[in-house]
């Protein structure tokens, strides 16, 4: 007989939510690099749907495997916005940015990130973070802005307006494929909202392809790969997981660490140098991570609430 509280229910929740939100973040710290190298050589529109097509198919794969229903027609209004922001938005706004602008740079608007995704965690999710939540948001974004701006250098206006509202888009998408997980399950989210663009992405290949690939490198094709399996699916399954379990809004602070964990990927397979200032600000961003985590308090919605014995 389980006589776990609902408060024990929810921290083992909360726990777990912030294990595969980590896991989630984790894959999805190659994002950029990949796509900048593969963007040096495919156009976004069609690196954008070639990733989705890609991760699409696959999708329709493990939802034919395990013999999944099509989703409710009620559900249907938020998959299209996880499509529209998570599958198509993001990704063609932001290989569009790096057209104009470095990947150092994007780390100021991907820093971000987490605080957009909980604001629509709050507006879509029906969300309550607390004040100090807030306060450390604001710092642990704060530092990884002011860090990006201090190593990315200046950069072309065109490009810094398409990737924040690239950001903004994610975090809607984010938001809202958060809440649907509790419904539907986080694979599934992922996996419905990519088979919805399948009827925009296989054609828009087959159209944009060029008469000849011989000229893009193999460099390019990994990069290809890599934002399709792991930053266009696997990665969402365990990241829609995370936010459903532990809180749209505060395990979405866990993006935090994404600019960080990639500097280190790069550093790790590319050589590029970490220098001692880089480590005290991961260091930083890790403190207001962790203090988040253990001073926000989510406060349960009223459909788990009404579960608690």
């Amino acid at each position: 007989m389980n006589n776990k509280s609902f408060a024990d229910k929810t921290k083992d929740s909360t726990t777990a939510g912030w294990i595969n939100g980590f896991l989630g973040v984790a894959f999805f710290s190659g994002s950029m690099p990949a796509t900048k190298a593969a963007v040096t050589y495919l156009p976004p529109v069609l690196l954008t749907m070639t990733r989705a097509g890609i991760a699409g198919i696959l999708a329709l794969c493990a939802l034919l495997i395990f013999s999944k229903k099509w989703p409710k027609k009620n559900q249907m209004p938020s998959l299209l916005i996880v499509t529209l922001g998570a599958v198509l938005g993001f990704p063609l706004l932001s290989s569009w940015a790096l057209e104009y602008i470095t990947s150092a740079r994007s780390l100021v608007f991907l820093g971000i990130l987490p605080l957009t995704t909980a604001i629509f965690g709050v507006i879509r999710g029906g969300e309550r973070p607390n004040l100090i939540f807030w306060l450390f948001a604001v710092l642990g974004t704060l530092i990884v802005i002011g860090y990006a701006i201090e190593q990315g250098g200046s950069g072309p206006l065109t490009g810094d307006i398409i990737m924040l509202s690239a950001v903004v888009v994610c975090g809607l998408g984010y938001a809202e494929g958060a809440k649907l997980s509790r419904e539907l399950g986080g694979w599934q989210v992922i996996s419905w909202a990519l088979v919805i663009s399948l009827p925009i992405s296989i054609p828009s290949i087959y159209c944009l392809l060029p008469d000849t690939l011989s000229t893009v490198p193999t460099s390019a094709w990994i990069g290809v790969g890599y934002i399709a399996l792991f930053s266009q699916f696997v990665g969402f399954v365990f990241w829609y997981r995370g936010l459903a379990q532990g809180g749209i809004a505060t395990v979405g602070q866990l993006q935090l660490l994404q600019p960080f964990l990639g500097l280190t990927i790069a550093a790790i397979v590319l050589h590029e140098h970490v220098s001692p200032g880089m480590i005290g600000i991961m260091i930083g961003v890790i403190t207001c991570v962790a203090a988040s985590k253990k001073l926000a308090i989510r406060k349960p919605l009223p459909a788990e609430a009404n579960k608690a014995p």
